[in-house]
């Protein structure tokens, strides 16, 4: 062979280990390669099946609608809360069962590794419940509590909330301890608290106890009362100022107190007492309610709301979070792997707390 063919055969052979060599075979730089040669920036996180970063899991989040002002508040606090620690996927159920129904079977079509539902309708949970069973899916249900039973259902089922009863009997110490430091709040001098009570959505626990136990607490304080009237008014504020509007054109100045079992229905009564005079020139009512949102804290800076009471929302949804991520992993949900105590094996149940214009901070 001459000497420039050798040399030729040589080059040849060279190169071809060269490009065999550059290979993958899947045209991109495999794990622990180099950074592409027009930037330097790390590479993207290893991505698992369900679309999470590598070691994270994917969570799929139903919120029963996303424009109640408090479970905004406990959306935010998911999202936050998952913060390097999960994926979530949080989906709007617009206030429809059969909507959120078809969100939990897309989600686990998605093979999310954990379900988190706030339910459109509490009494649904045990078909929500058979879904994940079925799927081996955990399932954390908060603010809308399942009944018992259905959460015995399966042993993957949890609830995250507070306790209705206990935030109905702060809603009406407030009112209590307002009534007893300010005699003239008896308009007619009868000794009877002549009140008015918006209400939740029928059925729904946390408005039959909030409505129960405040009105409890109040005569349980020695003071009698009387109910001028009551109504639905759906957590909804404008609603709340409908009705409001119609008990104040049936009973006129005669009501003494309004109990509301949101802020938001507050704030919509509010606004119907406004429209009749109210909060200016001396003329005053106590009005109570439950949430402590920032616009209920608002109200409480201006004066028009007495009081209302904390209803954890930062807490509910980190706990909420916390508890799904774990289960997900297959971690046993204690207070040393989620930071929340764990009762009767299903429940993280958040505090409430009482909040007046003199500890507005306490609910920042």
């Amino acid at each position: 062979m001459q000497k420039k063919q050798v040399i030729a055969l040589l080059a040849l052979t060279a190169m071809l280990g060269l490009t065999a060599c550059g290979s993958n075979g899947s045209g991109s730089a495999g794990a622990g390669g180099a950074a592409s040669k027009d930037n330097n920036a790390a590479a993207a996180p290893a991505k698992t099946d369900n679309g999470g970063a590598k070691g994270q899991p994917n969570i799929g989040v139903a919120i029963y609608k996303f424009d109640d002002t408090f479970m905004t508040g406990v959306r935010n606090a998911i999202s936050d809360a998952a913060s390097g620690k999960a994926k979530v996927d949080i989906v709007d159920s617009q206030n429809s069962q059969p909507t959120q129904n078809d969100k939990v079977d897309l989600f686990i079509t998605k093979k999310v590794n954990a379900l988190a539902i706030n339910p459109v309708d509490n009494t649904a949970a045990g078909v929500l419940i058979d879904k994940a069973k079925a799927a081996n899916l955990p399932i954390v249900f908060f603010n809308r509590e399942p009944s018992a039973d259905d959460l015995k259902k399966y042993d993957k089922a949890y609830y995250v909330g507070a306790k209705g009863s206990e935030s109905g009997t702060m809603q009406g110490q407030i009112l209590a301890d307002y009534w007893k430091a300010h005699p003239e709040a008896d308009k007619n001098h009868d000794g009877v608290m002549q009140y008015v009570m918006l209400t939740g959505e029928p059925g729904h626990p946390d408005a039959v106890a909030r409505t129960k136990y405040s009105i409890d607490a109040i005569t349980g304080a020695g003071i009698k009362v009387q109910k001028l009237a009551e109504d639905t008014a759906m957590w909804d504020r404008v609603k709340g100022q409908e009705k409001m509007a119609a008990f104040l054109a049936a009973n006129g100045d005669k009501i003494e107190a309004v109990l509301a079992n949101n802020d938001d229905m507050a704030l919509g009564a509010i606004e119907a007492l406004k429209a009749v005079g109210y909060f200016k020139d001396g003329k005053y009512i106590p009005v109570v309610s439950v949430d402590a949102t920032a616009p209920g804290q608002q109200a409480l800076q201006d004066g028009t709301l007495l009081g209302t009471v904390l209803n954890d929302a930062k807490n509910q949804g980190k706990a909420t979070l916390n508890l799904a991520a774990a289960l997900a992993q297959g971690v046993t949900p204690d207070k040393a792997s989620i930071g929340y105590d764990i009762t009767d094996g299903k429940y993280i149940w958040v505090p409430y707390k009482k909040i007046t214009k003199d500890n507005i901070a306490d609910a920042k």
